[in-house]
C-alpha cells in the first residue's frame, strides 16, 4: 500500500503488527518444535510479509523498523547476547532484510530483463562497463528510489560471474541466494562497498 505521497509507511505500519504476532507465536512454540521446524515456522510466519512487495519499500526509511522486529531472531536460537545477528542469519540460511531486498529485487531483474537497456545499445565504445545494464541519469529522488533505477544500480555491482548467469533463471536464483547470505548485508552502502 502506497500513499499519495508515494510513502511506503502506511504498508509498513501494516506489517508491524504481524510480525510482532508471528513473534510472539514463534516464542510460543519454540519450546516444543527443534531448530529445523522453527525456521520453518519462521519462513511461514513472517517470511512471506517480508518479502511481499519488498521491492517498493525495502528502500525506505521506515523499513528499518522491520530490520528491528527481524533481529529478534535470536529468540529462535536462543542465542547470547554476544553472539553477532549476522552469524546468527548466516547460522539459520536467512536473509537480513537489506539482502532480501537485493535478492527479491536482482530476481526482478532476471526475470524482466526486457524492460532494460544494456550500455553496448545506448553507445558502441568498448568500456569495462559495456555489458552492464545502462544507468539513467536523472536528479528526481523519486525515480532513484524506484524499482527500475535501484535495479540497475544494484545489478552493475553484482560480481561479474553472477551478472553473467542472469539469462539463466534457475542458477540466478540459486547462485544469488548464496551471494547475499555470505555477506549478509545490513545496509545498501554495505553492498555498494563490499568490493
Amino acid at each position: 500500500m502506497i500513499n499519495n505521497r508515494l510513502s511506503c509507511k502506511c504498508h509498513i505500519d501494516l506489517m508491524i503488527p504481524k510480525l510482532n504476532t508471528a513473534t510472539y507465536v514463534i516464542r510460543s512454540i519454540k519450546q516444543f518444535l527443534n531448530l529445523e521446524t522453527l525456521k520453518k515456522a519462521c519462513y511461514s510466519f513472517a517470511h512471506s510479509f517480508l518479502s511481499y512487495g519488498i521491492i517498493f519499500w525495502g528502500i525506505s526509511n521506515y523499513s528499518k523498523n522491520i530490520f528491528k522486529i527481524q533481529k529478534r531472531i535470536r529468540i529462535i536460537m536462543n542465542a547470547d547476547n554476544r553472539i553477532s545477528f549476522r552469524s546468527l542469519f548466516k547460522q539459520l540460511g536467512i536473509l537480513p532484510l537489506q539482502s532480501q531486498y537485493i535478492f527479491s529485487l536482482m530476481m526482478f531483474v532476471a526475470k524482466n530483463r526486457e524492460l532494460f537497456v544494456i550500455n553496448t545499445n545506448v553507445h558502441n565504445f568498448l568500456t569495462r562497463s559495456h555489458n552492464d545494464l545502462h544507468l539513467s541519469n536523472t536528479n528526481l529522488s523519486v525515480f532513484q528510489k524506484g524499482v527500475y533505477f535501484s535495479g540497475v544500480k544494484i545489478f552493475n555491482n553484482l560480481p561479474t560471474g553472477l551478472k553473467q548467469t542472469s539469462h539463466n533463471i534457475y542458477r540466478f536464483q540459486k547462485a544469488l541466494k548464496i551471494f547475499p547470505l555470505d555477506n549478509s548485508f545490513y545496509s545498501l552502502k554495505e553492498y555498494y562497498n563490499w568490493k
